[in-house]
């Protein structure tokens, strides 16, 4: 079976008509241009690049001037995970993505929590900030316990031509809704902190906490990305199908 990222679009279907979540599976490097026109293709990857662009009311035309300029640039893709077998993939997600969170979060958590007590009093705005963090915080550790230790390992046993040992379909399901429910706080986050930026008399420390939640912000686009739009397409083929990866 073809390891490549599943297109979910038929062949020969206009580009404004093709999937967010789709292009950037088939090409990572357009997630540029969809984040400089703040277009969502993890979360709202579902959406079409016409939806999309009318949603953010940004021209269509000149969204694909500059997908197809970064295709005719000659540039060197990255090595692309989206065409990764599910189990790989899983396994790729499980020590970059969630590898990257059990790093990030419990810093970022006392950044926050220090910016918060030191500057809140004049800037309420970053307390809002620290119990947005702590609540995204409590959320992403459960979601990713939930799925190295219950989805992730259905997924390998049935890419490995086991028997499911369960429907997959309700375990996938609410990990999209998590997603969702990230995606809301990331939003929130940029929204208290002005896109990440600290004014010019911030310290180092609350300097340090804006570049981290910029970081984390990145890294979770990704990393939802390649769940909804890859993975999890991919293993609910799998569970219907019973086909085992070449």
């Amino acid at each position: 079976m073809s390891h490549k990222p599943k297109i979910l679009s038929p062949e020969g279907t206009p580009l404004p008509d093709r999937t967010v979540g789709e292009l950037v599976a088939e090409r990572p490097g357009r997630s540029r241009v969809f984040q400089s026109f703040k277009i969502d293709f993890c979360c709202q990857g579902g959406k079409t690049l016409r939806q999309a662009c009318d949603g953010k009311g940004v021209p269509l035309d000149r969204v694909i001037e500059q997908l197809e300029a970064g295709a005719a640039d000659g540039a060197p893709e990255a090595a692309n995970p989206a065409g990764l077998a599910p189990a790989a993939l899983a396994d790729y997600i499980e020590q970059k993505h969630h590898g990257f969170l059990r790093g990030e979060l419990p810093r970022l958590f006392a950044m926050s929590q220090r910016v918060a007590r030191v500057h809140g009093g004049h800037t309420p705005s970053l307390v809002e900030v620290f119990d947005t963090f702590s609540g995204l915080q409590q959320e992403l550790e459960s979601h990713i316990m939930k799925e190295e230790q219950i989805l992730f390992p259905a997924i390998r046993s049935i890419a490995s031509g086991h028997p499911a040992p369960m429907p997959l379909d309700g375990p996938i399901t609410c990990m999209i809704h998590e997603h969702d429910d990230a995606g809301a706080a990331l939003a929130k986050l940029r929204e208290l902190t002005n896109g990440f930026t600290p004014p010019p008399e911030a310290c180092n420390t609350y300097r340090a906490l804006f570049a981290g939640l910029a970081d984390l912000e990145a890294d979770l686009h990704t990393h939802i990305h390649l769940e909804n739009a890859v993975l999890f397409p991919a293993a609910r083929a799998f569970f219907e199908s019973r086909e085992v990866p070449a």
